[in-house]
């Protein structure tokens, strides 16, 4: 019987077994790992310059550390699996020390950020963000060390809805499809029809919908066989509790906003303002996640939240309290995988060939067998 509680974390691969198995046997990268650098930064510049004239964003700098009494560093989950690196800084002798953590992202540092750079209602933020996470399992696109164009953008009461969810999404797929066409445009062998290109529009749907589609199926593999149909998706609803008795996934309780009752199109109850954009990805055959995002929650939901979570204690933390007190803005914001985008974009076999990092030695030879350029 499968274990629906270990289902809810991670990638879905769970030994070096199996990942021998999605990873191609017949890999060739259609870039040197020159051209690739020069396609990366190509795709970066692109990006970035296209996120800011959609969603009105200003390239701001972020922490790569946080100070711990801040409550501002991003958990990840809520069940306590994936903790930050922490370290103390004992500065003046230990007289004015600080304990420290590494971002893990940059979730609700953004928030507050709105209000220290004077963002208006329709104005935000994006950056170029850095964070290590320690806890996941090192496969072919989850890495400890991780890159995202975290971005947040300051909404009003009105726009905490499904329908403005919407809007900012397609705004982002358009992104991401105009950058897929100016790298190919660059390059022209990464258009192949071995690799189809992505589709021009998203599929919506709810968590709700792809339990009763595939009741069966473990939660990654629901999405694998969603992708496989409609190729690019953006699931609504990620975090609030399913029919099974499990969210779709699990979900940090004081970011997105995953428990606000919704209505789908055809007028069905739903739960959530957030939601992932997953696309089929053609080189590994599997599901490929390229941004986590939501609406983010107000002092009501921020409160029922964590109490369902056990986590009212964070209610004393200056974020929390900053939510609870209406001090910061209420924000849409999300993050989005650079080296995930350059990995499907550049149609690559693993994330170390766009990322420099660490893997395990089993891994590096993994790729070397199978012609996968890593970067040392």
């Amino acid at each position: 019987m499968r274990d629906e509680q270990a289902d809810l974390a991670g990638p879905g691969i769970g030994d070096y077994n199996e990942l021998e198995k999605i990873l191609p046997d017949d890999y060739t990268s259609l870039l040197s790992p020159k051209e690739t650098q020069n396609a990366i930064y190509a795709l970066k510049d692109y990006i970035e310059e296209n996120l800011c004239r959609q969603l009105n964003l200003m390239r701001v700098t972020v922490p790569l550390i946080v100070d711990v009494e801040s409550g501002v560093n991003d958990y990840l989950d809520r069940d306590g699996s994936r903790t930050p690196v922490q370290f103390h800084i004992s500065n003046d002798h230990d007289k004015n020390p600080v304990d420290a953590q590494v971002v893990q992202a940059a979730t609700k540092w953004k928030r507050m950020a709105l209000k220290q750079f004077g963002m208006e209602i329709g104005e935000g933020l994006v950056t170029d963000m850095r964070a290590i996470r320690k806890d996941y399992f090192l496969d072919h696109d989850h890495s400890a060390y991780v890159d995202q164009w975290d971005w947040e953008l300051a909404i009003t009461d009105n726009q905490r809805n499904l329908r403005f969810l919407t809007e900012v999404v397609e705004k982002l797929w358009k992104v991401i499809k105009g950058a897929e066409i100016h790298v190919q445009a660059l390059y022209p062998r990464l258009k192949t029809d071995r690799h189809p290109d992505l589709p021009d529009e998203l599929t919506f749907i709810h968590a709700e919908d792809i339990l009763d589609r595939y009741p069966n199926l473990p939660r990654k593999q629901r999405e694998t066989e969603l992708v496989k149909d409609h190729k690019a998706v953006f699931i609504y609803g990620i975090g609030h509790t399913l029919k099974d008795g499990y969210p779709h996934e699990m979900r940090a309780a004081d970011y997105d906003d995953w428990i606000t009752e919704t209505t789908s199109a055809d007028g069905r109850r739903m739960h959530g303002l957030n939601g992932d954009i997953l696309v089929w990805n053609p080189v590994t055959r599997r599901r490929h996640e390229l941004s986590s995002m939501g609406i983010r929650v107000n002092a009501e939901t921020l409160r029922q939240q964590l109490e369902i979570t056990g986590q009212l204690h964070f209610l004393k933390m200056p974020y929390h309290q900053a939510v609870l007190n209406n001090t910061i803005p209420l924000s849409i914001g999300g993050g989005i995988g650079q080296s995930r985008t350059f990995m499907l974009l550049l149609k690559k076999a693993h994330l170390g060939e766009v990322s420099a990092t660490v893997w395990p030695k089993v891994l590096k030879e993994m790729c070397r067998k199978k012609n996968i350029h890593v970067i040392e």
